[in-house]
């Protein structure tokens, strides 16, 4: 049972596809902490608070909701979009944060090394570094590509899928471990998980290896188009994933370091998730078989 003495945690992003996840996690066990969600839109707002949640409005890109939302709370995640607009976004939150006295911090970032030259992951450099700078105790998770990839970007619709880095390993982790990690640190605080930083790149495979498995797992043959990233930008002009240009020339350049070798890290294994969760992480296999019915429906319809 929660009550006014136990600590306040505040979650925004609930709606998306991570943030849905970590709220799932609070909700099945939800230890002695108390959740205030933060959402944008007022249907949300109004849905939440039927359920019964303590629920505020909250928007990344209006700093005068941030007051009210953060009053009284003690840790917090942060959850942006891999835009340019992270670094505003996280510069504002976190001085909000700091007048309203949260006292920790957990940054969902990249898989990043410190001297990264990619764009996106030069932002996320530069709001860790803020947030390590406001003197609030602060947790970074570095996830690397996310299997759920597999069910949006890279559907294996009839049967064939991409990947735009030749022959190369790619590290991969499964969205409900890099929730149920968030909800533990969250839960834990900062006494256990200040000023550190986890990774998740808990098993690697090439496009093909991926293949192989998710064949096995549904019982159909799978194709792996192995691609190199100069073919990024047609995939991208042919209108299958509608991004903006700047994103696109930012995936390219990410894929090029990746091939060319400056971002060969990400093909590799650094997994913490059984030191925070006491259990391994859920590899390919396994994910596959919690996704298999939709994963079948991509395999069995047809393909343009």
């Amino acid at each position: 049972m929660t009550n006014n003495t136990t600590p306040l945690i505040f979650l925004m992003g609930t709606t998306g596809q991570t943030g849905r996840l970590i709220l799932e996690d609070f909700d099945r066990n939800p230890g002695d902490v108390r959740i205030r969600i933060g959402v944008r839109k007022q249907k949300d707002l109004e849905r939440l608070r039927a359920e019964g949640r303590d629920a505020v409005l909250f928007d990344l890109d209006n700093p005068l909701t941030f007051a009210e939302a953060l009053c009284g709370v003690d840790r917090m995640n942060i959850l942006t979009g891999y835009t340019i607009a992270m670094t505003h976004q996280t510069k504002t939150v976190v001085d909000a944060a700091k007048k309203a006295g949260v006292k920790h911090i957990v940054n969902q970032g990249v898989f990043a090394a410190e001297d990264a030259t990619d764009s996106k992951y030069c932002w996320f450099a530069l709001v860790e570094a803020y947030i390590e700078a406001s003197g609030i105790a602060w947790t970074h998770l570095h996830p690397n590509v996310f299997l759920e990839n597999m069910l949006s970007v890279s559907q294996p619709v009839g049967g064939t899928f991409s990947v735009f880095w030749g022959e190369h390993r790619v590290g991969y982790v499964a969205l409900h471990d890099l929730a149920a990690v968030t909800a533990r640190v969250l839960r834990d605080g900062p006494e256990r998980h200040a000023s550190k930083d986890y990774y998740l790149s808990t098993e690697t495979m090439t496009g093909p290896e991926l293949a192989t498995v998710f064949g096995e797992v549904l019982d159909r043959t799978i194709h792996c188009n192995v691609l190199e990233p100069s073919e990024m930008e047609a995939h991208f002009k042919q209108g299958t994933v509608e991004v903006e240009d700047w994103y696109a020339r930012s995936s390219f350049e990410l894929l090029t370091q990746f091939a060319d070798g400056r971002m060969g890290y990400m093909g590799t294994v650094k997994n913490d998730v059984p030191y925070l969760l006491g259990r391994p992480a859920i590899g390919v296999r396994a994910w596959a078989e919690m996704h298999k019915a939709q994963l079948l429906a991509f395999v069995d319809s047809p393909s343009t």
